[in-house]
């Protein structure tokens, strides 16, 4: 399992928040519980199974809803 930080360009509104949990909470191996959108810093926290999931696969969920990725950062969970 590993922690991702995932820092996104700008969050516009706390629809914005729920439509990025939605997506990674219906994505296979990420943990639903560890995921954390906050709207004032822009950054999602994520835990993930690397056996089911790649770092890259879960900013490109990000990505097709419309929000830019500037940097991630993974440590072990």
């Amino acid at each position: 399992m590993k922690a991702a930080t995932i820092q996104l360009e700008t969050l516009t509104c706390p629809s914005c928040m729920q439509k990025i949990e939605g997506a990674l909470k219906g994505l296979d191996g990420v943990d639903r519980e560890t995921v954390n959108v906050s709207f004032n810093s822009s950054k999602v926290k994520v835990n993930f199974d690397d056996d089911k999931i790649s770092l890259a696969q879960i900013e490109e969920a990000i990505s097709k809803l419309g929000y830019e990725v500037k940097k991630s950062k993974v440590k072990p969970a």
